[in-house]
């Protein structure tokens, strides 16, 4: 029987913001894949990068393990996979290479190399997976056990065959999740991921997916690999990995990584009442829209099953932006939700986006407005970044000419022509946060003039960071001004 090795190209010390953030989750896309393989009779090996220093680590687990195949599977489930970081596009150009040397046959699943399959097949690699890749990866892995040679009818690849690059036909996502075995958590060491989450936060953190794909179409959004249907497990399915992992691992929280959670009509409700019924206690975390979260029900039944923080793509303060993004959502929408998440006792926070075409000085001041009212739990800002296969991206490919990709998720380079020039938007970001952290201080010093006896050591140390961050944001202010007057 042929042997498979699995591996990803994600490299946590590639991001130098990820790994000081030290938050890492396990890669479920080839956890998913290797589960598969291996329920299928074939003997899969896993090589976890997450923690490894270099490309070359390859060499010691294909050396031990002498695979026929070495499956490069990325993490679909993961933002930062999506975002096709050329750190670790390298990484995987560097296994591609070490692998043929060694003589494996060479597949790779991701965001990245369904954008740019050429490119990752004049590297070396033999096919790329188009899309979904579990049941592609299994038919075209016991195709070659089978000694076939024709794939031409092997839908959602990509391959060269004479020298010319041949594409077949997309398949169709997988409808009925709950035929797929659990990811294959046996195979990952968990042990370097709780220990790093541990001395970060003081808790440990598993990630799950619920669904795959999402049916809006914000024009920014690319959708590579689960496209734009929308998938789900079974209320039932996803409680019963829950039970399997907290008694293999006893986390303490889970993000659940889908694009939406909980989108089919009663999914949540029934969720909880399963939660609830099982007497499973943990904290999650979710991502949503604000037109989700304006209904009272879901998010009682959210708060119900546990969760405690959903990041919400609010994206901008201004609704011409959101109407240009084809978001679907209103300011007021954001506002009734974060209203509502409190009210509930689930902390809000925002994903916002500056840079989007179009964009001016009194658009982004009424997007801080928004933040420095709201305050949400916390805020993850980026600049517009274009992707293959969105409307944003071919609206400004033409100007795509020196820098297509960032290099690692901190860089926030701004790639097209925009009101500012990317200098001001690197400094914004610094000047938003700085604003956020003083008004949050601010509220923290009116809580305690208003109710002194609600003081606490937590609550004095968040009022006095207004000492810092309030100077702080002065002088982020300053640079940003005079960075809009040069450029």
């Amino acid at each position: 029987m042929q042997t498979i090795l699995i591996t990803h190209s994600y490299f946590l010390r590639f991001d130098p913001k990820q790994w000081e953030l030290g938050q890492p989750y396990p890669p479920l896309g080839p956890m998913y894949a290797a589960a598969l393989m291996r329920q299928h009779g074939f003997p899969v090996h896993f090589f976890d990068t997450m923690f490894e220093k270099t490309a070359d680590a390859i060499v010691s687990p294909l050396d031990r393990y002498k695979p026929d195949f070495l499956i490069i599977y990325d993490d679909g489930f993961n933002y930062l996979t999506k975002m096709c970081l050329t750190n670790m596009r390298e990484a995987a150009f560097r296994m591609i290479e070490l692998a043929k040397q060694k003589g494996c046959t060479v597949i790779v699943s991701s965001s990245d190399s369904t954008d740019h399959f050429e490119r990752y097949l004049n590297k070396g690699a033999d096919f790329v997976l188009m899309g979904e890749g579990e049941q592609t990866l299994l038919e075209l892995v016991t195709q070659i056990k089978n000694g076939e040679t024709d794939f031409s009818q092997t839908e959602g690849l990509a391959f060269k065959q004479r020298g010319a690059v041949i594409k077949t036909p997309r398949r169709k996502v997988m409808r009925d999740l709950d035929q797929l075995p659990f990811p294959a958590w046996d195979l990952v060491d968990i042990n370097p991921y709780r220990q790093m989450w541990l001395k970060s936060t003081g808790y440990f953190s598993l990630n799950m997916g619920t669904t795959r794909g999402c049916p809006f179409k914000c024009n920014w959004c690319a959708k590579p690999i689960y496209g734009n249907r929308y998938n789900s497990r079974s209320p039932e399915n996803v409680v019963a990995e829950l039970k399997f992992l907290k008694g293999k691992y006893q986390f303490d929280h889970i993000w659940f990584c889908d694009d939406i959670f909980g989108l089919k009509p009663g999914w949540v409700h029934a969720f909880a009442n399963l939660v609830e019924k099982e007497k499973l206690e943990f904290r999650f975390k979710i991502q949503a829209r604000a037109d989700l979260l304006v209904q009272e029900n879901y998010i009682r039944d959210l708060a119900r099953a546990g969760c405690d923080n959903i990041w919400m793509g609010a994206e901008s303060g201004s609704q011409k932006i959101l109407d240009a993004m084809d978001k679907g959502t209103t300011i007021e929408q954001i506002y009734k939700a974060t209203h509502l998440l409190k009210k509930h006792g689930i902390k809000p926070s925002f994903f916002i986006q500056f840079g989007y075409p179009g964009e001016t000085k009194s658009d982004i001041i009424k997007t801080i407005r928004m933040i420095n009212e709201l305050l949400p739990y916390s805020i993850g800002i980026s600049v517009s970044y274009p992707l293959p296969g969105t409307p944003f991206y071919e609206r400004v490919k033409a100007e795509l000419t020196e820098k297509t990709n960032w290099t690692d998720s901190d860089e926030l380079q701004l790639m097209f022509r925009n009101t500012y020039q990317p200098a001001f938007y690197k400094q914004l970001h610094r000047y938003v946060h700085k604003s956020y952290r003083s008004h949050l201080a601010w509220q923290q010093v009116k809580s305690i003039l208003q109710k002194p006896a609600s003081l606490s050591w937590e609550k004095l140390k968040k009022a006095a960071a207004i000492a810092w961050y309030v100077p702080a944001a002065y002088m982020a202010r300053q640079k940003l001004n005079a960075l809009e007057k040069t450029l």
